[in-house]
């Protein structure tokens, strides 16, 4: 049984996806990072210092503390039942992210499969020989 087990879990396809898996979670934190720190920030100043991440409704105050709430962070420390639809905004604009790469990935690698040259055609050696029998009868 554990002979089966490493055969299984040493076949290529097997390790190619845990290879991607791992790579897949760096880019995305990688991206969450790039949408967080870096995207959202000037696009937020661009609509009147809006921090898309703080951006809730409150459904129902919390038991502590009335609302306002200056974050989402206070309103839940207060019990506020929030929709925060700020993150939400944050996670769409993560996801075309990541999709686009994923899309700018595959056609790279559709154009490097369609570039393949084709096989030569080969011709046997007695179809060859019979094409110069014919030629030189021709002659």
């Amino acid at each position: 049984m554990f002979k089966e087990f490493k055969a299984f879990a040493m076949r290529g396809n097997v390790v190619d996806m845990a290879v991607g898996i791992i790579i897949g979670a760096a880019f995305g934190s990688i991206v969450k990072s790039l949408v967080d720190d870096v995207i959202m920030p000037p696009i937020g100043l661009l609509l009147g210092n809006v921090d898309f991440s703080n951006l809730f409704f409150v459904l129902k105050d919390g038991a502590e503390v009335a609302s306002p709430y200056a974050s989402v962070a206070a309103a839940q420390a207060a019990g506020a039942v929030t929709l925060n639809y700020g993150v939400f905004i944050n996670a769409i604009v993560s996801f075309l992210i990541v999709a686009f790469a994923v899309f700018l990935l595959i056609r790279a690698i559709n154009k490097l499969k369609a570039e393949e040259p084709a096989a030569p055609e080969v011709t046997p050696e007695d179809i060859v020989l019979l094409r110069e029998i014919r030629d030189s009868l021709k002659k």
